[in-house]
């Protein structure tokens, strides 16, 4: 069952003398045609509730026509003894347009604290591998790589992650971590070297 969320027109759907309890009770026997009347009838108050509250159309229609199908499934949750149809649509739109700013806000929350802790978390690693290397002349030829080449080299063989894991922390592809640590030893080995005879020497 779909409906159109957004505000309707003024077209009737041929039940002009049913009562919004008649109609309710005409959808929990499977009748369309009611559910479009009801949608007809209070689908702009629907919408225009949830727009204010996410200010955001396309969310809005979302809520709305999520509060018109749990009606089509759920029709006995209406109770007119308790209130108007209007009323109860508009407090569901109501409820679950909260939820969805809370839940937004949330994953905004989440990200940003995901974007943070990664931040941290290949600083910190890596600050911490190299004050555990014991030869100064590891950490001058480490200190001596660009960037792109020391972070993956200090979290993948002194740090202990696998390609993967080193590839997640830093965001990048796991073809492009292995190309930039094969590279950056290529380099490391030759600044070793360079220590190395420049001692014998």
């Amino acid at each position: 069952m779909s409906i159109d969320p957004r505000p309707p027109g003024r077209s009737s759907a041929g039940f002009p003398a049913s009562s919004d309890p008649d109609l309710v009770r005409m959808v929990s026997i499977g009748d369309h045609r009611a559910l479009e009347e009801i949608h007809r009838r209070h689908g702009g108050a629907v919408f225009g509730l949830s727009r204010r509250v996410l200010a955001d159309d396309a969310l809005a229609e979302e809520i709305s026509q999520e509060v018109f199908l749990r009606l089509w499934t759920e029709s006995h949750r209406f109770d007119a003894t308790r209130g108007s149809l209007r009323s109860f649509l508009q407090r569901q739109a109501h409820s679950r347009s909260i939820e969805r700013v809370r839940s937004e806000e949330a994953r905004r929350n989440r990200e940003a604290r995901a974007e943070r802790s990664d931040v941290r978390t290949v600083t910190d690693i890596e600050a911490e591998v190299v004050a555990t290397i014991q030869s100064e002349a590891i950490r001058a030829a480490l200190d001596a790589l660009d960037p792109a080449e020391r972070h993956p080299i200090v979290l993948a063989y002194f740090g202990g992650h696998s390609y993967r894991e080193v590839a997640a922390l830093l965001g990048a592809p796991e073809g492009t971590v292995k190309s930039r640590i094969r590279s950056g030893l290529n380099r490391l080995a030759d600044q070793l070297e360079t220590v190395s005879g420049g001692g014998s020497r």
